[in-house]
């Protein structure tokens, strides 16, 4: 319980406000919002700072600050691993992905898909994509929202249903480009509320360099052994970049953001601005946890759970008012979130599944079913709220070891669809079958793996990362086999979706922009070694 004043609950009720009003006012001056291109991808006007704001915020959910900081209590920085890569996964996003994207003119990524492979590899990442909508974001979000509100005082399942509702009607109110101003909000805030927690952390401990020598060294460290049971060295650099892949170049709840952009040096430039910021998180989501830890062996604060760790700097540390602030920004994490994935995960189910079904179904009508068909996701994902502890103890860590389990073989038919163009589209859907097969026996296997011996016990207990490099290349093997026993693609109708020099084509900016980037990545590697 964090003890909130009417200040705090003030400052929460006007953030809610702005929320609402940036909402109202985005949608107004939307001139056909019943206009599926309107809707569902803003009109195709953003620029490069709204995307990349919108890239950040729609990411960091609250699941993030809560998991980043009590999975840094339990085992130290090394968590921050998958933002840091994630800045550079955006390069390529920007860099590799974006020209096909944009060129092709596509509202979602099944149909890419299917212009690269065929209708049966759009029906299928269409179907995956809301399984795993449904299995990772919305239930972990909503678990989180909970937690806050809980903290608050308010029953865990009166909070999670109460921020569902909020941000589900601002988010039907003008779809994408509500969304993404919102989320540009939304970034300001969260931003603000942790460098509140971070900044008061640190001087209460005497300082940064009071904070490095508060806990043990290996808490500071960003690499761990390869016997490390979450964050193995070996499972970051290769198998860490696998769901990044999947994540930020192939996954509509991202990638929606770069298709909205007026062109592509707009998405580009957005794709290199949500790489910067994905620099943020060790230093104000994971430090926070460093911080808890240290004043937990001082003896300043109890953590009963990890998970507990953001939550009790904000009680112990934060007066009134900065309660609220900080309340806010887990609020807005969490808003971002799923205001995101409840409009990209309507755009795939009305475009690529209902669409398909009614092909002469009217714009109105298809803006109308995108809305309804959030209700069924929100239902779906308070159901495996329940499930959530079976797998990992930690809620970041769970989301990265299920995206381990589904998102190779997806990864796999993107990056390599995009270069060799003597890939077919039975090796893609055999590549995604295998891929499916062997995430879901891992995925079962996990939560009853106490019941197994021998070799499964170890198919069903080793590190997700490594167990990602394992699917990717038996994914990326079944691919090509299949491919070159079977007939080569027509490759003139793929041609606008592979590969060629044009692709790379960009400003000496944007060059530069890239490559400091990449830069301050490895200052960082070094820093915390």
């Amino acid at each position: 319980m964090l003890n909130l004043q009417y200040i705090d609950i003030t400052v929460i009720c006007v953030y809610f406000l702005c929320i609402f009003l940036v909402a109202i006012v985005v949608s107004k001056k939307s001139k056909k919002e019943q206009n599926s291109t309107t809707y569902f991808l803003g009109g195709k006007e953003m620029g490069w700072f709204v995307i990349g704001a919108s890239l950040f915020a729609s990411n960091i959910g609250s699941e993030h600050l809560i998991g980043l900081a009590g999975t840094a209590a339990n085992s130290g920085v090394a968590v921050a691993q998958f933002e840091l890569l994630a800045g550079i996964i955006l390069l390529l996003l920007g860099w590799v992905f974006v020209p096909f994207y944009l060129r092709s003119g596509v509202f979602t990524m099944p149909e890419f898909l299917e212009l690269r492979y065929s209708k049966n590899t759009r029906a299928y990442l269409s179907v995956i994509s809301i399984v795993a909508y449904i299995l990772t974001k919305i239930s972990v979000t909503i678990a989180a929202g909970g937690i806050i509100f809980q903290a608050m005082g308010i029953d865990f399942w009166a909070g999670a249903v109460i921020i569902v509702v909020i941000t589900g009607i601002y988010t039907t109110i003008g779809g994408l480009k509500a969304v993404i101003y919102t989320d540009m909000i939304q970034m300001f805030v969260l931003i603000a509320g942790s460098l509140v927690v971070t900044i008061l952390g640190i001087y209460h401990l005497g300082g940064w360099s009071a904070l490095m020598t508060s806990v043990d060294t290996s808490y500071l460290s960003l690499w761990k052994p390869i016997s490390h049971p979450d964050f193995p060295w070996t499972g970051i650099i290769f198998g860490a970049p696998i769901l990044g892949v999947w994540y930020w170049c192939t996954d509509q709840f991202i990638v929606q953001r770069v298709l909205a952009a007026s062109n592509i040096k707009q998405a580009r430039r957005g794709s290199i601005f949500g790489g910067y910021l994905k620099m943020l998180p060790l230093f104000i989501f994971v430090i926070p946890g460093i911080i808890a830890l240290a004043m937990s062996q001082n003896g300043e604060l109890t953590l009963q759970n990890s998970d507990d760790a953001l939550p009790m700097l904000v009680k112990v540390l934060l007066p009134s008012g900065l309660k609220g602030l900080v309340l806010a920004g887990l609020l807005a994490a969490l808003m971002s979130s799923l205001s995101s994935v409840f409009n990209s995960c309507s755009t795939i189910f009305t475009l690529d599944i209902y669409k398909k079904i009614k092909p002469a179904s009217s714009e109105k009508h298809l803006v109308l079913v995108g809305r309804l068909a959030t209700v069924g996701l929100v239902v779906f994902g308070l159901l495996w709220v329940q499930f959530i502890d079976n797998i990992s103890d930690q809620l970041f860590t769970y989301i990265q070891s299920v995206q381990a389990y589904i998102s190779p073989p997806i990864a796999a038919v993107f990056l390599l669809g995009i270069f060799f163009k003597r890939l077919n589209s039975k090796g893609a859907m055999a590549s995604m079958v295998t891929g499916f097969v062997l995430g879901i026996a891992r995925l079962i296997g996990e939560v009853n793996k106490v019941d197994l011996t021998g070799a499964l016990f170890y198919f069903c207990d080793i590190n997700f990362l490594h167990f990602a490099i394992f699917l990717f290349v038996i994914c990326v093997a079944v691919l090509i086999l299949v491919s070159l026993l079977s007939a080569r693609p027509d490759y003139a109708k793929i041609d606008g979706v592979t590969f060629n020099k044009l692709s790379l084509a960009g400003t000496k900016k944007d060059l530069i922009l890239s490559g400091l980037l990449v830069g301050i990545l490895v200052a960082i590697w070094i820093y915390f070694s």
